[in-house]
């Protein structure tokens, strides 16, 4: 068989750059420490480390939700325990106002007290976290939702919670609303709420009442109305006659399935009502407390209407440290949620990143061994390719 010089060279060229082509993808593999450089490397382990990729990104993304979604209810949860810290000082203000030996100058210092923890309550529900946005506003997170136009306190923002992705399958919530947190707030004890009349003449106060059998109970405006010091009649929303009854103080009133007791000692002509229960937020607790300080203690009449007011007012301030309690306790069970998170996410990226790594990685100790080969067997190529070529006729004459 006869083979020409030009396929010669051909042929031997054609294996050395073989050889310096595979030398080449040894030297790229283990330089970058990943046996899979292209897909057709490994075709079937290229895809599966691109899913891995893919779903160890995902868990990353998952990390970052949950340390902002952690910080951001950490705030909330501060925000929160000063809230209710401030409404327990308020309370006890209310508490110490409702002495009927305090003289009016006295109030007027409790009043001073309770003016600025109004204001300190409205900084509470418009705080920020730490990337500027307000804790309190739903979605509308750069909007400041609470402002004050004279002594009503208005909110701005809207209703929605944002949730976040924290696992393959986990959501979290990263905060409340502030209408639902500082807002929407029951009135009285949930189902109705009492009050006296501001031409009552006698001293006569109402408590908060309860409800002693609910299926009875229909909600209207009732009236108690006393026809003399010791009588009185109930009349519901269309001035009609439901009841009626002897007066003894500190004795009960019940009707329509609900009970209130009256103390002290209430004048002909003195109402009191009993309303359903609607909502009431919390500034507008406050600024009512600072409307029942202002009134005089001149009078027997104005001290009653003052200790009733007083005590709704610390009924409601009641009602709305439970529903800063209830919010903490679900910004606490979310916090958990969050805690666990953290530890799933970490054991589901060391599981992906083993996986990745046992299709991906390089085999050190087999690689340089090939690499070893593959170099001798380059020089080995180019030496033999340098002498046959260098051979011709004329060296044997």
């Amino acid at each position: 068989m006869r083979i020409s010089t030009a396929g010669f060279h051909g042929a031997a060229l054609a294996q050395i750059m073989a050889k310096s082509t595979a030398l080449a993808k040894t030297q790229n593999q283990i330089a970058s420490g990943s046996r899979i450089i292209t897909p057709a490397d490994d075709p079937i382990g290229a895809a599966q480390a691109l899913e891995i990729d893919r779903a160890l990104a995902e868990s990353k993304q998952h990390e970052r939700n949950t340390i902002a979604a952690t910080n951001r209810l950490s705030f909330e949860e501060q925000a929160l325990t000063d809230a209710g810290s401030l409404l327990q000082r308020v309370r006890d203000l209310a508490v110490a106002a409702n002495n009927p030996t305090l003289d009016d100058a006295a109030r007027r210092s409790i009043m001073s007290e309770v003016q600025v923890r109004l204001q300190d309550l409205v900084d509470i529900a418009n705080r920020r976290d730490t990337n500027g946005e307000y804790l309190f506003s739903g979605y509308s997170t750069m909007t400041r939702p609470f402002a004050v136009n004279g002594t009503a306190v208005t909110y701005n923002g809207d209703e929605g919670t944002r949730v976040l992705q924290t696992g393959p399958s986990q959501r979290v919530t990263d905060g409340h609303a502030g209408s639902y947190v500082f807002m929407q707030i029951k009135q009285g004890n949930g189902t109705f709420v009492t009050g006296a009349a501001g031409t009552n003449t006698g001293g006569g106060t109402i408590d908060g009442g309860s409800v002693v059998n609910m299926t009875a109970w229909t909600p209207d405006n009732y009236t108690i109305e006393f026809t003399s010091p010791t009588t009185y009649r109930v009349l519901d929303g269309t001035a009609t006659e439901i009841a009626t009854g002897t007066y003894s103080q500190g004795g009960s009133i019940a009707f329509n399935g609900i009970e209130v007791r009256i103390d002290g000692t209430p004048e002909t002509n003195d109402v009191f009502t009993v309303s359903p229960s609607g909502t009431e937020d919390m500034f507008t607790t406050v600024n009512n407390m600072l409307a029942s300080l202002q009134r005089s203690s001149d009078s027997t009449a104005q001290n009653a209407l003052f200790a009733t007011e007083m005590g709704n007012t610390i009924a409601q301030i009641d009602n709305a440290m439970e529903r800063l309690r209830d919010i903490r306790s679900e910004v606490g069970a979310r916090l958990s949620v969050l805690s666990d998170a953290v530890d799933t996410q970490a054991d589901r990226q060391l599981d992906l990143k083993t996986q990745l790594s046992q299709i991906r990685d390089l085999d050190y100790a087999e690689a340089i061994t090939t690499l070893n080969i593959q170099l001798a067997g380059l020089q080995a190529a180019q030496q033999s390719y340098a002498k046959i070529s260098g051979l011709n006729l004329f060296n044997y004459l």
